[in-house]
């Protein structure tokens, strides 16, 4: 990989985003107009005494959760659109090694994901009460890691994909099991064990239980880096993935 190549790449991607008004938009209110909602879904919801409120918990697990939703579909889309239109051919015709384009992407989208959280853990902190024991900076590290892992599984997708409906089709493959499994709607020690296994190597798991500590945690412990160890590993390894089945015409 060649970082001069590398970087070209990230900022051209970035100048890209930032020019699309509509979709920074999108990507920085719509999540955070989202978690808006759901205070008040919540607001008038008795709470046992003793009980700790749901929403305070599930709203630190929205920080990690949405970024990986959201740069897996952009990241996806993108890449698709840039196939179809021939930008994606004409990049190949340059020395551009794969690895330098799908790594740049990477990093843009990365960005922008971690702009995303950042926008929606000061909504949080400041108006709806959400507090995390581990400051902003502990929560930048694991959604920017769960945003990472989006991305990378984004990039895998458009490998496959034939279109931009089918990239968005790949949704329920990629990302609606790591929800269902990663302890966001129920305990992951509460499921059947065949699907606790599973669970325990889904990075979306370990981004749900890397915010855990950070909402509990003033200084994060060993389970928090193992976690990002492993949600690394994760984007690093799609990435490898992508790059190897990454077409370079459009079929």
């Amino acid at each position: 990989m060649n970082p001069a190549t590398w970087w070209a790449t990230t900022t051209r991607v970035l100048r890209q985003l930032v020019a699309d008004r509509r979709t920074i938009g999108i990507v920085l209110v719509v999540p955070t107009a989202l978690l808006v909602l759901l205070h008040f879904v919540f607001l008038d919801v008795p709470v046992a005494p003793g009980a700790e409120p749901a929403f305070p918990v599930l709203a630190v697990n929205m920080y990690g959760i949405f970024p990986m939703v959201a740069m897996f579909l952009i990241t996806s889309i993108t890449m698709q659109r840039e196939r179809v239109t021939g930008a994606l051919e004409r990049l190949w015709t340059t020395r551009l090694h794969r690895a330098d384009l799908l790594f740049g992407y990477a990093a843009a989208f990365t960005v922008i994901g971690v702009l995303q959280s950042l926008v929606m853990w000061f909504v949080g902190d400041f108006f709806l009460g959400v507090r995390t024991e581990a400051g902003a900076p502990w929560v930048v590290d694991v959604t920017g890691a769960g945003a990472f892992v989006g991305i990378a599984l984004g990039l895998v997708a458009s490998a496959f994909a034939r279109s931009e409906f089918q990239a968005v089709q790949f949704m329920p493959v990629f990302i609606i099991p790591q929800l269902f499994l990663c302890g966001f709607f129920v305990p992951t020690a509460y499921l059947p064990g065949p699907l606790e296994r599973i669970a325990a190597v889904l990075p979306m798991t370990h981004t749900v239980a890397a915010l855990e500590e950070v909402r509990l945690q003033s200084a994060p412990g060993q389970g928090y880096w193992k976690a990002l160890a492993v949600m690394l590993a994760w984007g690093i390894g799609a990435l490898v993935v992508a790059s190897l089945t990454m077409p370079r015409r459009t079929r």
